[in-house]
């Protein structure tokens, strides 16, 4: 072996995979996990059900999941560990949280996310959080286990706010005499010759040293403890910058006031205003940075709120209004007009119409009757209702999606790891160019240098705090997630409103995503020699054995005419091609026709019926008796009123539409002629949803396939962002990135247009961050001086640099007012 590749790297990756009972099965999972890409080893051991992957590169985990799921086996995943971390500032401390989480043995990802104050870690069942939480402490940050009581946290999180508050008022009344006494003896000659003779200069020194050293003790006290012992550890972060900047005026100014003689002539000048003011204003942005970041999360404090607290359940033949905590699965809750449902449940009495906005973004109230689920949050409109629970605390839709939101909000996009990558070695290159600039001014500068070069160095480590790159992204995403919740649409993953955006193509599923997924019965015709009435007793008996919608649309027919069903023996389905069964002693085969040509049966006397049927959008179905054609059966899918309008907001947003469905190529053609559809794949079996995405990614590029996440699974997980489209209870959550909550397609090119105004705005204020500090930097070291003769006082540098924080955070509240798409078809 040679010694490059003695060093070479290596990266693993450990996976738990259930499933497996033998060699076959491991010999399909390495397979499956050596085709993605950047895996160079994959060995399967079945004795201890684990994967171990190799690779010369860090390796994406979801990715592999994702192919080993796509094999038919799953993957052991120990749940994710969340962590509170106190304590942070910037960007440079969540990556030194992520750092320091990384390096624990058995952590798999650690996603710190600063706007949330939070941590997402990953990892194997072996990592207990208290060693978790050692490692942050280490770090120089406290952590806690995350409580689900969220009141807890909400008002931990005011307290501070009313803390921050507090030392921002004291810290603005002692700094602002000191600013006055110096800053207006400059700037108002008539103020200083005032100053001069009725207080005198030394004794003006001497209150604003007691008022700086009251501002740097109290209020001041925070970017000390937490900035000092972060230098001591090679690891500066925002505070130590303040704490050094701060610290430098303030002892210059010491020397001067009580050993002047020390320092070279001309350079004996005090900078307590420059301390106390930038300490004032570095709490102000703070302050706002604060407020603001709890206006990034109110579209999950408003999901909190529509949890009701208590219920009305019948008990003992009394109704008694108690706790939620206390409702149980099966108890019957009563929901009276203006209520909101306690919990999700399933209506045992009463009609009334609820709306459910909340849920799907629909402003239309649902009619709600017995049979019918209702969700949690939402609000009865007008009739009293009795339901039967079925889902409640961590169980119930709502929870889910606030888990959901949670989880998307403190999730990492791709674009932020450029943004970690600077902020790690941002802080330290700072202090070295505030300590260059020292140096520069002190040698070169003219006189009194060293003032000048004091002046310019605090001013360079004021100006370049990386709070505004820190916040850039998580706070883009915390809105934006935050909005699509309150609009129906749930990113279950933040990397999707990345991919989203750049998706070329939108793959759908026809039914119950185009259509509203209820066919009905339409044509029912018979050959000579058999009767229709006996012929659609016979259809709706061995359809009566089948789930799928089409059949169910016979059954209905056929007990609207009130025909009796007919004893059905040996009935088979044969996937994607139709069933089989034998009634009265005699074989009936229903399918298509591909599925007649294969049992040997012509269809060509209904040729003419076929191609009239399909023209029209419905769906032909042969029926076969005894091995003879005896019937035709004519089925059709209503297309939801909302697919017109949607597809051609999907051509405005300039994507291209491919339609995927089992239906023959004729019935096919017809819809997408109808919804102006540019791609349409026919006669595709379950399986083969897989390889048209395929296909469509490497004809287009990014593909976004829309199904209803569960007879879809394999479609979903193949294309690069998969969309769940559904309503309320019926939504898989586990199968897609994204989840429309509503059952309109509306919801795609909102989803869509809502990623772009999100990466949008992330680009702005990553832009702005790194762009201000880039271009200011230069400034406040003195660049300007020699030829304009301007200078970046420390003071204005501490409002520029919080101002940044502000304009980062207010540019990503704007989110707050994106709106639904409007297009008409």
């Amino acid at each position: 072996m040679s010694s490059q590749q003695k060093n070479a790297v290596t990266y693993q990756e450990t996976l738990i995979i259930e499933g497996m009972t033998c060699a076959s099965c491991v010999g399909r999972v390495e397979k499956a996990l050596k085709k993605v890409e950047g895996v160079d080893h994959a060995n399967v051991n079945l004795a201890t059900e684990k994967a171990v992957i190799s690779s010369a590169q860090p390796l994406d985990r979801l990715q592999l999941i994702k192919a080993v799921e796509r094999a038919g086996y799953d993957v052991v995943v120990a749940p994710a560990i969340e962590l509170a971390i106190e304590g942070m500032t910037c960007a440079s401390c969540v990556a030194r949280v992520e750092k320091a989480l990384k390096k624990v043995e058995g952590v798999q990802q650690a996603n710190v996310n600063l706007a949330t104050e939070q941590a997402w870690i990953q990892a194997d069942a072996s990592v207990s959080s208290e060693s978790l939480i050692q490692a942050v402490k280490k770090a120089g940050y406290d952590a806690k286990i995350v409580s689900d009581n969220k009141t807890e946290q909400q008002d931990k999180k005011a307290n501070e706010l009313q803390e921050l508050k507090r030392d921002l008022i004291i810290s603005l009344v002692l700094a602002l005499p000191v600013f006055i006494l110096e800053m207006g003896s400059h700037m108002i000659p008539a103020f200083h010759m005032w100053v001069m003779h009725n207080i005198g200069q030394q004794q003006s020194w001497l209150i604003q040293f007691v008022l700086t050293t009251l501002v740097l003790i109290f209020p001041g006290r925070r970017f000390y403890q937490k900035g000092i012992p972060a230098l001591l550890r090679f690891a500066p972060d925002m505070n130590s910058l303040v704490a050094v900047g701060t610290f430098a005026a303030y002892s210059f100014s010491l020397v001067a006031t009580f050993l002047p003689h020390v320092l070279p002539k001309g350079t004996v000048n005090v900078y307590y205003e420059a301390a106390a003011v930038i300490v004032s204003l570095i709490l102000l942005g703070r302050y706002f940075e604060a407020k603001a970041k709890g206006r990034t999360s109110e579209a999950i404090q408003h999901l909190i709120g529509m949890q009701p607290k208590t219920a009305r359940i019948h008990q003992n033949g009394q109704i008694l209004e108690v706790p939620i905590s206390n409702v149980t699965s099966d108890s019957i809750v009563e929901i009276r007009p203006g209520e909101r449902v306690p919990v999700d449940g399933e209506v045992v009495e009463g009609h009334s119409y609820i709306d459910e906005s909340m849920i799907t973004g629909e402003p239309i109230p649902v009619e709600k009757v017995i049979g019918q689920s209702v969700v949690g949050g939402t609000i009865n409109q007008n009739g009293t209702l009795n339901i039967r629970a079925t889902a409640i605390g961590e169980s119930s839709v709502l929870a889910q999606i606030i888990r959901m939101v949670e989880q998307a909000q403190g999730s990492k996009l791709p674009i932020q790891a450029v943004v970690d990558k600077v902020t790690m070695w941002f802080v330290p290159v700072v202090m070295g160019l505030a300590l260059l600039t020292f140096l520069v001014w002190l040698f070169f500068g003219p006189d009194p240098a060293l003032t000048f070069g004091l002046v310019n160095a605090v001013a360079v480590l004021i100006i370049a705090c990386p709070c505004a790159m820190g916040l850039a992204t998580p706070t883009s995403i915390m809105v934006g997630t935050g909005r699509g919740a309150e609009m129906g649409i749930l990113f279950r993953k933040g990397e999707a409103l990345q991919l989203l955006q750049d998706v070329q193509v939108v793959a759908v599923d026809k039914t119950g995503t185009l259509t509203e997924g209820k066919p009905t019965l339409t044509d029912f015709q018979v050959l000579d020699g058999f009767q229709r009435e006996h012929v659609l007793q016979i259809v709706a008996s061995v359809e009566a054995k089948s789930e799928h919608p089409i059949a169910l649309a016979i059954v209905e027919a056929a007990q609207q005419e009130n025909i009796s069903f007919l004893p059905v023996t040996a009935f088979d389905s044969v996937t994607g091609s139709g069933i089989q069964a034998e009634v009265e002693g005699q074989a009936v085969q229903i399918g298509a026709d591909r599925y007649m040509y294969e049992i040997g049966v012509n269809v060509s006397a209904f040729e003419a019926e076929a191609a009239r049927l399909g023209n029209e959008g419905k769906t032909p179905i042969y029926v076969a008796i005894g091995q003879k054609l005896a019937a035709i059966v004519a089925v059709a899918d209503p297309i939801k009123e909302s697919t017109y309008a949607a597809i051609e907001a999907l051509h405005q947003l300039g994507l291209k539409v491919a339609m995927i469905t089992g239906d023959n190529r004729h019935t096919a053609q017809a819809i997408a002629k109808k919804l102006k559809i540019d791609q349409v794949e026919a006669e595709v079996l379950p399986d083969g949803k897989v390889d048209v995405v395929k296909q469509l990614q490497q004809k287009y590029g990014r593909v976004a396939f829309v199904g209803d996440g569960i007879n879809d699974a394999p479609a979903l997980a193949q294309a690069d962002v998969g969309i769940a489209i559904g309503t309320g209870t019926d939504v898989a959550m586990e199968a897609a990135e994204v989840v429309l909550m509503s059952g309109s397609m509306q919801g795609i090119p909102n989803a869509i247009a809502l990623s772009k105004a999100t990466i949008r705005n992330i680009h702005q204020n990553l832009f702005w961050a790194f762009i201000y500090n880039i271009a200011l930097i230069p400034i406040a070291a003195g660049i300007l001086y020699p030829s304009f003769g301007i200078l970046l006082s420390p003071i204005f540098a501490a409002g520029a640099m919080a101002l940044s924080s502000v304009f980062v955070l207010g540019n990503a509240l704007r989110l707050k007012y994106f709106h639904a798409l409007k297009f008409d078809a």
